[in-house]
């Protein structure tokens, strides 16, 4: 449990959290911003592995995909209330 609770939180403040959002804020389609979120998920486990998908466990994998596409969509609704403010 706290495996994986550690790998959550890890990937909140590391690149498919903060880059994520920051992605995210860059436009104003949540479709666009949860994908690019989500596509910092992939490239940062797949980084960490040393490019070897040997190496990538499913569950890091789907936790990073999940965070990175909440936080770019995050980023999308952020950019899409600061707009009208």
């Amino acid at each position: 449990m706290l495996e994986l609770l550690g790998t959550i939180g890890a990937n909140i403040i590391s690149l498919p959290g903060i880059l994520g959002l920051a992605l995210g804020m860059m436009t104003r389609r949540l479709w666009l911003g949860g994908l690019m979120g989500a596509v910092v998920g992939v490239l940062e486990t797949v980084i960490f592995a040393h490019w070897n998908f040997a190496n990538v466990s499913m569950v890091e994998m789907l936790i990073a995909v999940v965070i990175g596409l909440c936080a770019g969509t995050l980023g999308s609704v952020i950019r899409i209330k600061g707009a009208t403010v």
